[in-house]
């Protein structure tokens, strides 16, 4: 099994790395995947503005995400005043184990702690495997996301109060 705990700053590369090692599988659906990888090598930056959970088994990082609180600043595009759940990553190696949504279930926690009635994220249709879970977990889509170097996002949101 896994475990999952706050990210500390030695987790940096692992994540960083892991952002990108698990959207390589989609790199040829992105216009300029050089650039995108760039920024998701930027990952572990998010923990200045979110809470990052790690998923950790057998001390591997198999997986992360950053909770976005309410407060903070996001795009525009996302529900005034919603978290959000961003850059969900779970290795290829150990899809399959729960990790997902465990981290995602996570997420919406914070939200409840945070007295929130929502949570939001923003996804693809290419995420075969994310968007499904996301969907069973109770998301909807709230509306249409930017491009991102040519892949088209949706927000979705899930009412949690």
């Amino acid at each position: 099994m896994f475990e999952l705990r706050s990210y500390i700053t030695n987790d940096a590369a692992a994540i960083n790395a892991l952002a990108v090692r698990c959207f390589a599988q989609f790199k040829s659906k992105y216009n300029d995947w050089d650039a995108f990888a760039k920024r998701l090598e930027k990952f572990s930056e998010l923990a200045e503005s979110s809470e990052i959970i790690v998923a950790v088994k057998d001390s591997e990082v198999i997986g992360a995400v950053a909770y976005v609180p309410p407060h903070a600043k996001k795009a525009e595009f996302f529900p005034n005043n919603t978290p959000i759940i961003r850059m969900l990553v779970v290795s290829p190696s150990a899809r399959g184990l729960g990790a997902g949504k465990a981290l995602s279930e996570e997420c919406i926690k914070r939200a409840k702690r945070d007295n929130c009635c929502a949570i939001a994220l923003h996804t693809s249709s290419i995420m075969e495997i994310a968007l499904p879970m996301y969907q069973r977990m109770g998301f909807n889509l709230y509306g249409p996301a930017p491009d991102i170097f040519g892949v088209k996002y949706n927000v979705y949101s899930k009412r949690i109060a």
